[in-house]
């Protein structure tokens, strides 16, 4: 008699946004104890003074301008206060992620869409990753471990993109803070501040050639260390609002 297959394990839950708020803000407390007072005196701050221009413009003249001038300041806290929680939040965030194995891996999840990121196609034994974006500039390497080490690596891959997609730009970013690198913090934005040079039809016809590349891989393992995915439920916050 035949086994029955193996049931595959539940995907977690998908975090609210209230639960993905609060899982933030407890990660990024960690190193910046002073968080909370910050949010909480920009907001304040942010209420009053939003109060103030209200009340000024409509406020003086009716019960309906006294309201009106309420929410307006309440309005002007929470999005003053959520402007405040987003840049500290990504600075600890980005701290603790720095150093770790696949962190540009992170880094390039808050991505919006339109890109196409596969992490680590290639990596060495000590630990360096080249992770590909796919995206309007064309193909981009990222690679993040040892500069020497990487720059064999990323030959490589280039050379065999470059064989498969062949009129794609391939473009090589190194992830780190010496000269010629992209700080941890400043990757994504970098990414997405690059020439737009390939249009939404030729990136699908790109995916499909790379396909080639990815069948003819070995299946190996991930580099051990842990790929921070922790943020990937967090771009509302990391973005700003």
């Amino acid at each position: 008699m035949a086994k029955s297959p193996t049931p595959k394990p539940a995907d977690p839950p998908a975090l609210s946004r209230r639960q993905q708020f609060a899982q933030t803000y407890q990660m990024a407390r960690k190193s910046d104890p002073a968080l909370g007072r910050w949010v909480f005196g920009v907001g304040l701050l942010g209420l009053v003074v939003g109060f103030g221009v209200f009340w000024l413009v409509v406020g003086r003249s009716s019960t309906l301008g006294l309201i009106l001038s309420v929410v307006g300041g309440l309005m002007f806290g929470v999005l003053s206060g959520l402007i405040v929680f987003s840049r500290r939040a990504q600075k600890a965030v980005y701290g603790q992620m720095e150093g770790q194995v696949g962190a540009a891996a992170g880094a390039l999840g808050l991505l919006k869409r339109g890109w196409h990121v596969d992490n680590a196609i290639a990596f060495t034994k000590q630990q360096d990753v080249v992770h590909r974006v796919v995206g309007p500039p064309g193909i981009l390497l990222v690679g993040e471990g040892s500069p020497g080490r990487l720059r064999a690596l990323m030959t490589g891959e280039r050379k065999r993109h470059e064989r498969v997609a062949v009129d794609a730009p391939v473009h090589e970013i190194l992830v780190g803070n010496d000269e010629g690198q992209i700080p941890l913090a400043k990757l994504s934005r970098h990414v997405q501040k690059m020439k737009r040079q390939v249009q939404p039809a030729e990136i699908t016809d790109i995916l499909a050639r790379l396909k080639a590349i990815d069948a003819s891989r070995p299946v190996v393992p991930m580099p051990k260390g842990p790929v921070p995915t922790s943020m990937k439920g967090m771009r509302g916050q990391m973005r700003g609002r």
